[in-house]
């Protein structure tokens, strides 16, 4: 267990999707040109979660325009997200880690508290997401779960790692295209 840094290697693993199983990150980060962004949120039922992967999938173009990929980490379960999602409703693939594998290796640690988990800004993305009609769904994993965002070039060498210190902190789409380019 360590906290990943700029220009260290991440460790290479296996993960399964909600479509497939026993994928390989060094192949993955292959497919493009680019960098590969990971981003750690908390589950599908978050309904921050929901929100940052609806903004993710609609400015997706910037993403893909930078020539980078994008992976969203969740802990949800991939048979359950399989039953709520069809094959190819987003334009990244998600990552499902239900024991909280990759999380506990990589030190993305849960929030102390329910208060310490929240500020301003992301009391203001939450209000977004509930006008934009996101509603909380199951709960899976740790509730309390900080994300994590971690971009990698096809060495998997870091370029950029950042570690969120509430929920919301985790960046915007063209925040995270310029990571890309």
């Amino acid at each position: 267990m360590a906290k990943l840094n700029q220009g260290e290697k991440m460790p290479d693993f296996t993960y399964d999707t909600p479509f497939s199983a026993g994928c390989v990150l060094s192949e993955t980060v292959k497919k493009t040109a680019g960098k590969t962004a990971l981003v750690f949120l908390r589950y599908y039922g978050c309904t921050l979660c929901q929100y940052d992967i609806h903004e993710f999938a609609l400015q997706h173009d910037k993403i893909a325009g930078a020539g980078g990929q994008m992976l969203v980490v969740l802990q949800s379960d991939p048979a359950k997200l399989a039953g709520q999602m069809k094959e190819g409703d987003l334009p990244f693939s998600i990552i499902c880690d239900p024991e909280q594998k990759l999380y506990r290796q990589f030190e993305i640690l849960p929030a102390p508290s329910k208060e310490k988990m929240v500020d301003l800004k992301t009391m203001g993305k939450i209000a977004k997401a509930k006008a934009n009609g996101f509603q909380h769904g199951d709960y899976e994993g740790d509730e309390l779960q900080l994300p994590a965002v971690f971009v990698v070039d096809q060495a998997l060498t870091i370029t950029y790692a950042h570690y969120g210190k509430t929920v919301g902190d985790v960046p915007s789409p063209s925040e995270l295209a310029a990571l890309l380019g």
